[in-house]
């Protein structure tokens, strides 16, 4: 493998790293992506990044398209290939962005699974006996009251809520903060947590074993535990308490907006989605109700 091809992707990695601020797990996946770049780029004989032409990263996706990678995947892949090369034009490396014309399959967009209201209520209704059951309480009441993703909700700490006001300060993707609202049943399931386990402004929210923050792993298998415990009987994992929490709120108050900024997505064409489950809704209802659409 050419020095020149590793090295330009390694300052990459690090720039994302130490200036980006990226989650372990988005490295990972750039990692793995310019890997399989560069493996192909050494397979072409190329020696500089400036000899690859777009024809050639086209002929690349397609391959690892006929190989079996789905969409998106090759979307994800081919997004970390066009911001590497954003990277290597600012520094001066390339003169030109082989990426910036290459397209990757049409992905066809699956609707998020969600829990109805009463199998939500159902799940977070944990009866709070012992000190694990209050943490846990607090997790499923936290995760559907706020609609975190997994990592906002490791890395809450008590310094991070403000109960008087129910409001939470998270940090999200592109380590940005934002305020989201904590409802009632949330706030009291903290102040119980809490009170059993006390704990300085400092400290996680929620504790794994020695006292450390959860871990996603812990709080998936946790909600795979507590999931069936409480007879809810669909695949439960913290992102469908997100996708409930928004749909839910979207169908009680068509304010696509609101739930634009309590998710924290960048681009409300992300939000949108949950409005298809609405339409979705609607015409069950329909369907169900009027006069002319019953079944018989």
């Amino acid at each position: 493998m050419p020095a020149g091809l590793a090295a330009d992707t390694a300052g990459f990695l690090g720039y994302l790293e130490v200036e980006r601020r990226y989650s372990a797990g988005t490295l990972r996946n750039y990692t793995h992506a310019l890997d399989a770049l560069t493996r192909f780029a050494d397979g072409l004989a190329i020696r500089s990044w400036n000899e690859l032409r777009g024809e050639q990263l086209q002929t690349f996706i397609a391959s690892e398209h006929r190989r079996g990678l789905e969409p998106p995947s090759l979307r994800a892949m081919l997004s970390a290939f066009r911001s590497f090369f954003r990277f290597l034009a600012r520094e001066g490396r390339i003169q030109n962005n082989p990426a910036a014309g290459v397209r990757s399959p049409k992905v066809r967009r699956k609707l998020p699974e969600v829990l109805d209201v009463d199998e939500a209520a159902t799940l977070v209704e944990v009866a709070a006996g012992d000190p694990l059951a209050l943490r846990d309480h607090a997790m499923l009441e936290l995760l559907y009251s706020s609609g975190l993703r997994v990592s906002e909700l490791c890395g809450v700490r008590w310094r991070d809520l403000d109960p008087d006001q129910g409001l939470l300060r998270v940090t999200g993707k592109g380590n940005k903060t934002r305020i989201v609202p904590v409802g009632r049943m949330a706030l009291a399931a903290l102040a119980a947590l809490r009170a059993a386990r006390p704990a300085g402004a400092d400290e996680p929210v929620l504790h794994g074993r020695g006292g450390r923050a959860l871990t996603p792993g812990a709080v998936r298998a946790a909600l795979k535990r507590r999931a069936r415990a409480q007879g809810v009987w669909k695949r439960v994992y913290p992102h469908l308490l997100r996708h409930s929490c928004a749909s839910h709120l979207l169908e009680s108050s068509g304010n696509l907006r609101a739930v634009q900024e309590l998710l924290g997505h960048a681009d409300i064409g992300t939000t949108q989605i949950y409005t298809h489950l609405d339409f979705q809704h609607l015409a069950k209802v329909y369907d169900a109700a009027h006069p002319r659409a019953k079944r018989k």
